[in-house]
């Protein structure tokens, strides 16, 4: 073991999901050390503890998990676990955390971003609940990086990543785990894998793309091994460094070969698909696809259709620009609903307190208190498990929700890479008008309130301002604009529209055409073009 002397770097403030550069950034002498030994240094009483460890398979994934592997020893941990090939999804390694009651773990993914030499990487904390670091945490370790002077560290050789088996790292033991196993498992436990087997059986066709990513491995196992889907039903099923030179975001865009083929005559009767990390959804029913919003409220109105849900949902939870299509579920199940900022690690403590069962995002994430992080597979088998026992296609459910609840029109639009100083000066100029635009109109909609969201956490009492800014109509349609923090230059520009529409008759229109008054006064409202110097979103989801 050595103590290796070193200097801060300016830039390892984490975001909404932990720190996420280039990879060239990651490769600089010390810069992963540095960030690293911030983590243990803002831990305490960790000696002789367990940590996990794995990745999302993208490039520069093995060589920083032999790096931390050494520091966890030189830094006291008792005992790690590593998925073989430093394979972990982000679901699967929660799962892992908690199972073995884990101090903490380390993942090292950038999520949905693309991957390769010139592309990102990322490294996030999740701690002993299996949830990603809460900001007081995160706070901790970026102080700490602003500071930090060496790093502790092992001089041993690396680990063999792809035997599963144990050895011992600085007198630490180290134990290469399958990283399937335990997540496949819990899988069986929670869905009714009898009914959808016999529903595949029966003929059912489904098509499910892993993107080169990290589900590819998990989705094999589950969808065909298990449950009997034919083989190939599992598409791009090996994870790859780069993701096979493609973006493992699970949207329209992204997916599009998949959207295709599900409005095809050819479609099967479901498809889905998963990003980088295995922690995003995309859900298409032969002929339509389903907005990760209103995923969110029909799953959670069909959840009891599961086992694990049977008896019933303790509350939901979305983030604030997550459309509003859960709350008219939660009203009539008879449970709360709480609207949290973006960012998984604000859902946390709701579900370690059992006040809610399902959570979800409008970013394509789902998941339930199974785990303390979003979760693509539990949200496509979980979608399975209703289609086998309401015997429906995805269209005549969705039809359904929307009779019975109102259809939500809802879109995202984002503006990616734009200068950071036009999208702070554009979002710092509409919290300096807000006070003055209730009751002002913008093409023929009548604002009613405008406001940052800021939040007041029920469990533990902590405030989280500045979560976006949102602009409310007559009617209850509503513009949200914020901007993200997964990115890993510029900045991204989000921008949420949504319009109610409890008129059934009224539910077959196009959804830009629903939408196309409230995109054309989000864009005067806060200058976008004229700020930006964009004329239309990036990608639109």
């Amino acid at each position: 073991m050595k103590t290796v002397s070193t200097t801060p770097f300016e830039d390892q403030k984490p975001g909404t999901s932990g720190l996420r550069k280039k990879v060239p950034v990651f490769q600089q002498p010390n810069y992963v050390e540095n960030f690293i030994q911030s983590v243990f240094d803002s831990l305490e009483d960790f000696t002789g503890q367990t940590l996990v460890i794995g990745g999302d398979g993208r490039f520069y994934n093995r060589e920083v998990i032999q790096k931390a592997i050494k520091m966890a020893a030189a830094n006291g941990f008792g005992r790690l676990l590593v998925g073989q090939g430093g394979i972990l999804s982000t679901p699967a390694a929660s799962n892992v955390i908690r199972k073995n009651r884990a101090f903490g773990g380390l993942i090292l993914s950038a999520s949905h971003n693309p991957g390769g030499p010139n592309e990102d990487f990322g490294i996030k904390y999740n701690i002993g609940n299996g949830g990603p670091a809460p900001e007081k945490v995160t706070e901790a370790i970026y102080a700490r990086t602003r500071v930090i002077d060496s790093y502790k560290i092992c001089e041993t050789p690396d680990v063999d990543l792809d035997r599963i088996g144990r050895v011992e790292v600085g007198g630490m033991d180290v134990e290469v785990i399958d990283p399937v196993a335990d997540y496949a498992a819990l899988m069986e436990e929670l869905f009714d894998f009898r009914a959808i087997k016999a529903m595949i059986a029966g003929g059912f066709s489904l098509t499910f793309d892993a993107m080169h990513a990290v589900t590819g491995p998990y989705a094999q196992e589950i969808l065909e091994r298990r449950l009997g889907a034919p083989a190939g039903s599992v598409r791009n099923f090996v994870p790859l460094e780069d993701f096979g030179g493609h973006h493992p975001d699970p949207n329209l865009v992204h997916a599009r070969e998949l959207y295709e083929l599900m409005m095809s005559a050819e479609a099967p009767d479901f498809g889905a698909a998963s990003d980088g990390d295995g922690d995003r959804n995309l859900i298409i029913g032969r002929g339509i696809f389903v907005t990760p919003s209103d995923s969110l409220a029909m799953l959670a109105a069909n959840a009891h259709l599961a086992p694990a849900y049977a008896s019933g949902l303790k509350g939901i939870a979305r983030s604030m620009p997550t459309s509003r299509a859960a709350d008219r579920v939660a009203e009539k199940l008879g449970v709360e609903l709480y609207e949290t900022p973006t960012g998984w690690k604000f859902f946390g403590n709701l579900l370690d307190a059992g006040m809610v069962t399902i959570c979800g995002e409008e970013s394509a994430g789902t998941g339930s208190d199974h785990v303390r992080e979003k979760d693509g597979l539990w949200a496509v088998l979980l979608w399975l498990n209703i289609l086998a026992k309401r015997g429906e296609s995805v269209q005549a459910i969705a039809e359904g929700h929307w009779k019975e609840f109102g259809r939500n029109y809802y879109a995202r639009h984002d503006y990616e890479d734009v200068a950071s100083d036009a999208a702070n000066s554009l979002i710092t100029e509409l919290r300096e008008k807000l006070d003055r635009l209730a009751g002002t109109s913008s093409k023929g909609l009548v604002i009613t309130t405008a406001d940052d969201f800021s939040y007041l956490d029920p469990v533990d009492g902590s405030t989280s301002a500045n979560q976006g800014i949102r602009i409310l109509f007559e009617g209850g349609s509503r513009i949200v604009y914020r901007l993200s923090g997964t990115g890993t230059s510029g900045a991204t520009l989000r921008v949420y529209i949504e319009r109610f529409e409890p008129d059934a008759a009224k539910h077959d229109v196009a959804t830009g055409e629903a939408l196309a008054d409230l995109i054309a006064a989000a864009d005067e409202i806060a200058g976008i073009r004229a700020k930006t110097g964009r004329d239309k979103p990036s990608v639109i989801t």
